[in-house]
């Protein structure tokens, strides 16, 4: 397979991104959430599945499709010229190959990097570290293949936020997986449903690998996790339930009051058409 150089660019620009201040990822699910995400400055773009699969009308946990998913995908990166990097779940199926497969199209789709989790359902179990390590070099070796070797490979483990085996032995499993995840050809370690800052700490100061965390409201903020360590920092379904709950305010108001005060303050029509114009 043929990559461009802008793809090889965008990939390295990721790279980079993630040496720098702490990476800070608004998650997309669709071409015009990542314009406008984009627009805002944000110099990187991670597509959320919950967001793709809900924009399809299906739910989360690889209802949607691979090719569903991977045409979403395409979109945005076709999109935006930030880099892009592409939730892919579980990789749509279990075995290497098929995370390989994944992996090529994901290339072909003009991402710069994936998120690859460990979960073999929503609530687990997970794949032991050697199963998920055999996943991760497949995906290297995929990428690499596809003339890609700079895609970046966030490994995501679900260790905490599925919450599996006891609570005081998480912490040792996530290292054990993070360095078996390394040694695979991951480039970081992304822990959802850990937010305890002096856990984060540990965490950063003893992997092998960048930690990487999903914040939210209530949650520490960007700095506070920076300062604990943590180099990359997303929220997951978090814009796209936002952007949800807004429809759903402005709706609401609409069919009771009759009034438009929801509307009010909202990107105007030529603002939006703007972010596509040639």
């Amino acid at each position: 397979m043929s990559v461009d150089q802008s793809t090889k660019d965008k990939a390295q620009r990721l790279r980079g991104l993630g040496t720098e201040a702490v990476l800070v990822l608004p998650n997309a699910w669709d071409a015009g959430s990542a314009a406008v995400i984009a627009a805002a400055g944000a110099p990187a773009i991670a597509t959320t599945s919950g967001g793709v699969a809900w924009s399809l009308g299906k739910g989360d946990g690889e209802q949607a499709s691979r090719e569903e998913m991977l045409a979403a995908a395409a979109r945005i990166a076709a999109t935006v010229d930030v880099p892009v990097t592409v939730d892919v779940e579980g990789g749509y199926g279990a075995a290497p190959a098929e995370v390989a497969k994944t992996v090529t199209a994901v290339v072909a789709a003009g991402a710069a990097g994936i998120n690859l989790e460990d979960s073999k359902a929503v609530g687990g179990p997970l794949f032991t570290a050697a199963e998920q390590a055999d996943r991760i070099a497949a995906a290297r070796a995929a990428a690499t293949e596809a003339g890609l070797p700079e895609l970046v490979i966030n490994a995501r483990t679900d260790v905490y936020v599925f919450g599996i085996g006891e609570e005081s032995g998480r912490l040792e499993d996530v290292l054990a997986r993070a360095a078996a995840y390394a040694e695979a050809g991951a480039d970081g370690i992304f822990v959802p449903g850990l937010l305890d800052l002096a856990v984060l700490g540990e965490l950063a100061g003893r992997s092998p690998l960048p930690v990487n965390a999903m914040a939210g409201p209530g949650g520490p903020s960007v700095a506070e996790l920076a300062k604990a360590g943590v180099r990359r920092v997303s929220v997951g379904t978090g814009v796209a339930q936002a952007a949800y709950t807004a429809a759903r305010r402005a709706t609401l108001e609409l069919l009771g009051a009759g009034t438009y005060e929801e509307l009010d303050g909202s990107l105007d029509f030529f603002q939006m058409d703007g972010l596509f114009s040639d």
